[in-house]
């Protein structure tokens, strides 16, 4: 099997002990040589200054390509496109363009009165820059706010019609939910590259929390298998979440994904062994400072 292409996500730290567990993550992921890492946006663009941060830090410290996450959420489209006019002084070319979740106490996203209505438009402003790449988000399983998988598959097109050149997954646990939306995608005349969101699971209660938030199912397998390890202790909730993570990644890159996306969840051990497991190794340990 060929080395698959990898990318890694990392959220912006708040502080002094998460911004050392970011740096070392980013120290300990970059000889793997990534196409590009991705750092979040906080809901309701309550991180847009750490996320800005960090962004620059790993793009100036670790020699890797970085798409800044963006967001439609709480902001002009003056100061949106302030933000994008910022990255691109710094040197930074890649954006991941997101509609956003509702800022903390809203149940639902409204758009800012003078601000963008959705991400396609978010999109196209970028687009005309011509001087981004730009990445959006993609969903095999219906998100939260949506009508339905159809509904998904039709705005993914709409954005990949506006301006983006590729599409990340949310996470899901079966490689037949990703095969059969990129069947869909391909059906509905997208061409772009949709890459597989991966959740090397960390910790099981945690990971049926974030399933719950972004409309990811948890298959009664999952269940059964995770909650038994957890009930045998650490080293066994480990061990199998390292082999279903390989497992999982080895169906899609058999299935034809030939790029894998990963939720680092700024803890480099897990993604490390997984990736070692599928034939990804440092390039050159002694090029990262």
């Amino acid at each position: 099997m060929p080395r698959p292409r990898i990318s890694f996500e990392f959220f912006p730290p708040k502080t002094l002990d998460a911004s050392f567990r970011l740096w070392e993550t980013a120290r300990a992921l970059a000889p793997l040589a990534p196409d590009f890492v991705s750092v979040t946006y906080g809901a309701g663009g309550t991180t847009r200054k750490l996320t800005h941060e960090a962004v620059t830090t790993i793009h100036r410290h670790y020699g890797i390509p970085v798409a800044a996450h963006l967001t439609c959420v709480e902001a002009t489209r003056a100061e949106t496109m302030e933000i994008v006019q910022s990255y691109a002084d710094a040197g930074i070319r890649e954006i991941v363009a997101l509609r956003g979740d509702a800022p903390k106490g809203q149940d639902r996203f409204n758009p800012h009165p003078e601000g963008f209505a959705n991400t396609v438009e978010l999109i196209e402003a970028i687009a005309a820059r011509g001087d981004m790449t730009i990445r959006v988000g993609a969903y095999p399983e219906p998100h939260p706010d949506s009508s339905g998988a159809d509904a998904d598959v039709a705005w993914l097109k709409r954005k990949i019609d506006a301006g983006a050149t590729s599409a990340i997954t949310q996470f899901f646990f079966d490689a037949e939910t990703f095969f059969r939306f990129r069947d869909k995608c391909a059906a509905a005349g997208i061409e772009a590259p949709i890459i597989p969101g991966i959740l090397p699971i960390q910790g099981w209660a945690g990971a049926k929390r974030f399933a719950a938030t972004c409309g990811t199912s948890v298959p009664s397998w999952a269940e059964e298998a995770f909650s038994k390890a957890a009930a045998e202790g650490p080293a066994a909730e480990r061990a199998l979440s390292e082999q279903t993570c390989v497992k999982l990644c080895r169906e899609l890159l058999e299935g034809g994904a030939d790029r894998l996306h990963f939720y680092t969840l700024n803890r480099p051990d897990l993604t490390l062994a997984v990736c070692g497991a599928l034939g990804v190794e440092p390039l050159d340990l002694g090029a990262v400072a």
